[in-house]
């Protein structure tokens, strides 16, 4: 799944319609996964990562962000791709509105939503309006829409910014892309 989300389009639906396209993902793998949510069962927090696929699973992380994952295993089961960064297409503006921040040339474009939290927050994504929301619905207000571009050199790393499970490659990102969160050196 988290290949597949590469190239894909995150649309929020509200006073202006913001487009972005997802360059970089991680896989969370289940309860099995030390670095998962779900590896804590199934609880009140983490029933979206349980239920059905296609499901928004937002959560708060160092008291200040908001991160987004989709649920992508059967009812029953768990396991999520979260989102670490996206390309803006359209509403950059309004993006960097909810940024709190001021975009004067294509490069400051990389300031919006490249990292988990930042799009987020440019994004307006929190866990009271969005968590459970239908990511595979055009009539949510936030969903994943496909404009047909088809993700090339895809490249593969150990998932970052977390202890657990570190050394796994279930990172996945568009080679060359100047949005993608963070740099590693590829083996």
């Amino acid at each position: 799944m988290a290949r597949q989300l590469l190239g894909k389009v995150l649309i929020r639906r509200g006073r202006a319609r913001l487009t972005a396209r997802i360059v970089e993902v991680e896989a969370y793998l289940g309860e099995e996964d030390p670095a998962a949510h779900s590896a804590a069962g199934n609880t009140a927090r983490t029933a979206v990562l349980f239920g059905p696929p296609g499901h928004a699973y937002v959560y708060f992380i160092y008291g200040n962000h908001y991160c987004l994952n989709v649920s992508c295993e059967p009812e029953g089961l768990a396991g999520s791709v979260l989102f670490r960064a996206l390309e803006p297409l359209s509403g950059t503006k309004e993006m960097a509105d909810c940024r709190g921040i001021e975009v004067h040339n294509p490069k400051d474009l990389v300031k919006l939503t490249s990292g988990p939290g930042r799009l987020c927050e440019a994004f307006g994504i929190t866990r009271p309006r969005d968590n459970g929301c239908d990511l595979t619905s055009a009539a949510s207000s936030l969903w994943i829409g496909d404009d047909g571009y088809r993700a090339r050199g895809i490249q593969v790393t150990p998932r970052i910014g977390i202890t657990k499970a570190a050394d796994k490659p279930l990172r996945y990102f568009l080679d060359g892309n100047p949005f993608v969160s963070r740099k590693i050196r590829l083996q």
